[in-house]
């Protein structure tokens, strides 16, 4: 019996997968898939076998994968409702879905691991919000969970009503992150830096404060007006950012999400 099984094998599943093997040799892992062709890639670039069928995948495997789309679960949990046993574990990792759900759907007396993670996992860099019930798993079952999300990333414990707020936080950002950097570089090329040079000094300039975020502990606004000094350039941009409502466009973003996410249940 392999040790994961994943079912699907989507950006982030794979994402997910990279991080893994860092942990598991590829003869712990299975996995399968819609897409034959996708199957035959996975396998050649990671050496990890395939499986043909969910059902199949479910029951080789004692931490199972939904790496699959909201809208497929009802299909995939039809397909392995009779191959996932209580001793499993079944980690799913799509936003809305809740605990209770899955359980409905596969059994009551199924261990359910409800996680959101996000595409920097990718590169190791991921953040992934979990919930579960915690008495029933073992510490050493919690420590394999960590030890999980751990591969590709950062993962922090979190109670189940906020997990919708966890896609706001971290599932959904980066993709605004990624518009930040863009509109930054467009701003730098409109006044004559290369396109190139532009997206680097952009992207490296938004890790680089992400760091600062993270490992110094100080709050974001004091970390911007150290930035800021008296009549100086920034605090004039940054004048301009609240005139034009760059926070407002933050939270209404993010309020748009919460309710997809919401919607989802």
């Amino acid at each position: 019996m392999a040790k994961i099984g994943f079912i699907g094998m989507g950006n982030m599943g794979y994402a997910i997968l990279k991080g893994l093997l860092k942990l598991y040799r590829p003869e712990d892992i299975l996995f399968t898939d819609v897409n034959k062709e996708r199957m035959h890639f996975v396998k050649e670039k990671t050496g990890v076998d395939y499986v043909e069928t969910n059902a199949e995948c479910a029951n080789q495997s004692q931490i199972v994968v939904l790496a699959v789309k909201p809208q497929y679960y009802t299909g995939v949990l039809k397909n392995i409702k009779y191959a996932v046993k209580p001793e499993q574990i079944v980690i799913s990792i799509a936003p809305g879905i809740t605990i209770e759900s899955l359980k409905k759907s596969l059994g009551e007396d199924r261990r359910i691991v409800r996680a959101m993670p996000n595409t920097p996992a990718l590169l190791g860099e991921g953040m992934t919000g979990v919930t579960y019930e915690r008495a029933l798993f073992s510490e050493e079952e919690e420590k394999e969970i960590r030890e999980f999300f751990g591969s590709f990333g950062r993962m922090e414990y979190v109670e189940e009503h906020l997990m919708s707020a966890v896609v706001c936080a971290s599932g959904s950002s980066p993709a605004y992150v990624y518009m930040f950097i863009e509109a930054l570089a467009d701003s730098a090329v409109r006044y004559g830096l290369p396109r190139d040079k532009a997206y680097f000094f952009a992207a490296q300039a938004v890790k680089g404060a992400a760091d600062m975020v993270l490992e110094t502990g100080k709050h974001p606004g004091e970390l911007k007006d150290e930035v800021c000094s008296p009549a100086g350039t920034t605090i004039a941009g940054v004048a301009a950012l609240e005139e034009y409502g760059f926070r407002n466009a933050v939270l209404k973003a993010n309020e748009a999400c919460y309710r997809k996410c919401e919607g989802l249940k």
